[in-house]
């Protein structure tokens, strides 16, 4: 492992030096790299520090990135040189309408797309991720009971469910209460049925599920939600399991999120930026912030503030929209049938893993999947070994591990989501890698609790890490 820069330091070495002052000097002067105890390094020093650090970084332009639910999948860069263009990367957000006429046409031909694909009647791009488009949504349904005079405080939410539903519930000021799935990994009709009561006010739902299944009671749920009074929305962070075979406004849902980030290719991990469109019904889009990019009988568009049920703005502006531009080049580069075959391709992969682990790992809810697949490694428990053994013994066999302990119903849980761009041969090798750990934690199991033994970091301590921040070199 290479220095930390500190560590290279040396007093009054200098990578770069700034030209005499021709103006008169600041008190502020240069007192702040004292203060602050930069390091003093050399220009080279500095580039191959870097440098070095890029090269430990594991993205899925360097490998198989097997996220379940994150959908690592790999971006097209003609997606990237688009939205570099200067006529769009270099556009000011209070520019006057007439001068971006064309950015305001992509999000209204962008928002036209959208609505398509998912079946809803008009879209918002302020969100600035999924979970920011799901606050937004249950705001938006808050604001519709609101103004039919019905007082409702209660979000359901299947066990199964993206910990980020229940978080956005009850940051929308709403009570969380949860619904079981029943034994084919679905939504447990009767418990749901239970459930439901005037105070409801909606229910939180992605389909595919977290474990990668498609709930065969869609239909029957929507209206069990709607007979009580309430809404349903849909969690679009895995619409890549069904984009173009169906879509979530003809199953019944009212409100759905999108993640731009995911299923149209646009990359994402490390903090952003994303995108969480949201999208709604016909008796919901009185509500959508403003403002709305709409369109005058002339063609010219403008953005529309006069919306009197408007629930205000949830995000500067009109969101992330360079990540628009990208989400725009692969909707038109894929088309309809792209989109289908993308669908198709995610699926194919996923049962075909999914095929190869059979036997190996556990399969708790053994079903054909969509996009991705949950096992669980407690057979392993026998040894004495968690699922994060195996999730580190993995980085030493070159891959990046698959989400686990996730979703919490299932113990051990690997959730694995290998996403339409992977080859075949690289579905085979992961196979391989995990088949090869389970016969490790059969033979020699200490080589799994050691585990990684050539990362460039070992085991650390999770826990204190995250309760004792230290984000200093020198305290």
């Amino acid at each position: 492992m290479s220095q930390l820069i500190f560590e290279k330091s040396k007093k009054g070495r200098v990578g770069f030096s700034l030209p005499e002052l021709d103006v008169p000097a600041s008190s502020f002067s240069f007192k702040v790299r004292e203060e602050i105890g930069l390091p003093e390094v050399s220009e080279p020093e500095v580039v191959r520090h870097f440098t070095l650090l890029s090269q430990k970084n594991y993205g899925v332009d360097t490998g198989f990135y097997p996220l379940g639910s994150c959908t690592m999948k790999y971006n097209p860069k003609v997606n990237e040189d688009l939205a570099a263009m200067p006529e769009f990367a270099l556009l000011h957000p209070e520019q006057p309408e007439k001068s971006v006429q064309g950015a305001l046409e992509l999000l209204y031909n962008l928002e036209g797309f959208l609505t398509e694909i998912t079946g809803m009647s008009r879209f918002t791009f302020q969100p600035a991720a999924g979970a920011h488009g799901e606050l937004a949504g249950l705001l938006l349904i808050r604001a519709y009971m609101d103004d039919r005079g019905e007082k409702r405080d209660i979000v359901l939410v299947p066990d199964s469910a993206h910990g980020t539903n229940p978080a956005s519930a009850a940051l929308s000021g709403c009570q969380v209460v949860e619904v079981k799935s029943n034994s084919r990994g679905g939504v447990d009709l009767e418990d749901l049925k239970s459930k439901l009561s005037p105070r409801v006010m909606a229910l939180m739902l992605t389909n595919p599920n977290t474990l990668g299944l498609f709930d065969e009671n869609i239909v029957e749920i929507s209206r069990l939600v709607h007979e009580a009074g309430g809404q349903v929305y849909y969690d679009g962070a895995n619409l890549n399991g069904m984009c173009g075979y169906v879509r979530p406004g003809d199953t019944g849902f009212d409100v759905v999120h999108l993640n731009l980030h995911k299923t149209f290719s646009t990359p994402h991990g490390g903090g952003g930026p994303g995108s969480g469109p949201v999208g709604v019904k016909e008796h919901l889009v009185p509500f959508l912030p403003v403002p709305m990019v709409d369109k005058k009988p002339d063609g010219q568009f403008f953005l529309n503030w006069d919306r009197p049920k408007t629930i205000g703005m949830v995000r500067s502006f009109l969101g992330n929209f360079l990540v628009a531009v990208k989400a725009y080049a692969y909707i038109l580069t894929m088309g309809g049938k792209g989109l289908k075959r993308m669908t198709e391709d995610a699926v194919l992969n996923a049962n075909y893993l999914l095929g190869l682990l059979r036997g190996h790992y556990l399969l708790p809810y053994d079903r054909i999947c969509k996009h991705e697949f949950v096992l669980s490694t407690t057979p392993l428990n026998k040894f004495n070994l968690k699922v994060t053994d195996v999730a580190k013994r993995l980085l030493d066999l070159g891959f990046h591990a698959p989400t686990i302990a996730f979703p919490l119903i299932v113990e051990g849980a690997l959730m694995i989501e290998p996403t339409e761009t992977e080859t075949k041969e690289t579905l085979e090798a992961f196979a391989k890698a995990l088949i090869q750990i389970e016969k490790e934690a059969e033979t020699n199991p200490e080589l799994l609790r050691e585990a990684p033994h050539n990362a460039p970091v070992r085991r650390i301590d999770e826990v204190g890490a995250n309760r004792n921040l230290v984000l200093r070199f020198k305290n």
